[in-house]
């Protein structure tokens, strides 16, 4: 007889944006999305569910409510957002001096 390992479980990282759907809570009956902003590790829920904070997003992407959420692991689905644009490097020129006379 063999020991059955858990799954590999995905941790939650600030910033990630998560589409909470029936499969994660019934409380979700009008589909959700959320950025993550941590894991709340001082609770502990029945195995598999978790507690996260997080700000509900509009259709925009913009946070509109922050919240805090119970949630079932195995439910939750990540969004992939595309990455942010670059910023173009600020000029970094030292700043000109004028020659003092001296004497």
């Amino acid at each position: 007889m063999t020991a059955r390992t858990p799954p590999p479980v995905r941790m939650l990282r600030a910033g990630e944006v998560l589409s909470l759907t029936r499969a994660a809570s019934p409380q979700f009956v009008v589909p959700m999305r959320v950025r993550v902003i941590r894991e709340l590790s001082d609770r502990f829920p029945p195995y598999g569910w978790l507690w996260f904070e997080g700000y509900q997003l509009d259709a925009k992407g913009r946070a509109v409510a922050k919240r805090e959420l119970f949630v079932l692991r195995e439910g939750l689905e990540w969004v992939v957002t595309a990455p942010a644009p670059a910023r173009p490097a600020l000029s970094r020129r030292p700043p000109s001096r004028s020659r003092l006379a001296v004497g």
